[in-house]
């Protein structure tokens, strides 16, 4: 197995969340991979199954590429994913249950995969979901920060911290549309889907150990609020800061010296 092998360029702490900066962003997703590899091995270790929630982005391609490299029993790892569009066709390129079939969920061998289906009826979906997020707690998340803040589909519009759901439907903010033509997933917004299942925020939260992959100068702004902002939904990522156990992966584009 061959991985990058690095050293964060600067680390620091804000509230309960440790930020760890990277050269770039290639160095960035493999130490975030490599400290997720490291926690879900100690986890196997100690528990029959690891259960994980994964998001799928651009900002997360370099993680995943490094991850499925390290040599874990993927078959004791039960993957979820935390959104999807309503409203694409069945197999679009565009879904995130593509997008992590690409990356992640056919390349190495999970002992189980569950995927949203986005083209069955919401509330009888969430309700699917709901009940197989809650067989048993969430091990890990692996996320990253919108360019509004958001985490999963929960823009500053639709975020609640006190959300009693696990999962729900959502009408997505404009500026999260932007940015799905920003990272070249969509040809332009109209094309872009306006509503979405995304599991809420406390539901990520819940998480025991969560690692948030965030790189790129798109993302610099959500990452000063998250940092530096007041802890609200107007940047719903600043919620992390509450977290007993998250870390944030930035490289040099996504948090500036300044800051």
């Amino acid at each position: 197995m061959m991985t990058i092998s690095s050293s964060p360029i600067r680390t620091m702490q804000v509230d309960n969340l440790r930020i760890e900066q990277y050269a770039d962003r290639r160095h960035m997703g493999a130490a975030a991979a490599a400290a997720a590899a490291q926690w879900l091995k100690q986890r196997l270790a100690s528990q029959n199954k690891v259960r994980v929630i994964f998001a799928a982005a651009p900002s997360q391609n370099e993680f995943l590429e490094e991850l499925i490299r390290y040599d874990l029993d993927w078959s004791r790892i039960v993957a979820f994913h935390m959104d999807e569009y309503i409203g694409l066709p069945v197999g679009a390129p565009q879904s995130f249950a593509h997008f992590l079939n690409e990356r992640l969920l056919t390349r190495v061998p999970f002992g189980e995969v569950h995927t949203i289906h986005a083209t069955e009826d919401g509330a009888k979906e969430c309700a699917r979901y709901t009940s197989l997020l809650q067989e048993a707690p969430i091990d890990a998340v692996c996320l990253g920060i919108g360019e509004n803040g958001h985490i999963a589909f929960n823009d500053p519009p639709v975020a609640d911290f006190n959300d009693p759901h696990t999962m729900k439907v959502v009408e997505l903010d404009e500026m999260c549309r932007i940015q799905q033509v920003n990272d070249g997933c969509f040809p332009n917004i109209k094309d872009v889907p306006t509503y979405a299942l995304t599991l809420t925020i406390l539901a990520l939260m819940a998480g025991q150990r969560l690692f948030c992959i965030v790189p790129g100068p798109t993302k610099r702004r959500a990452v000063t609020e998250t940092l530096h902002g007041p802890i609200n939904t107007s940047c719903p990522a600043s919620l992390l800061r509450t977290h007993p156990s998250c870390t944030l992966f930035v490289d040099q584009e996504s948090l500036q010296p300044s800051n």
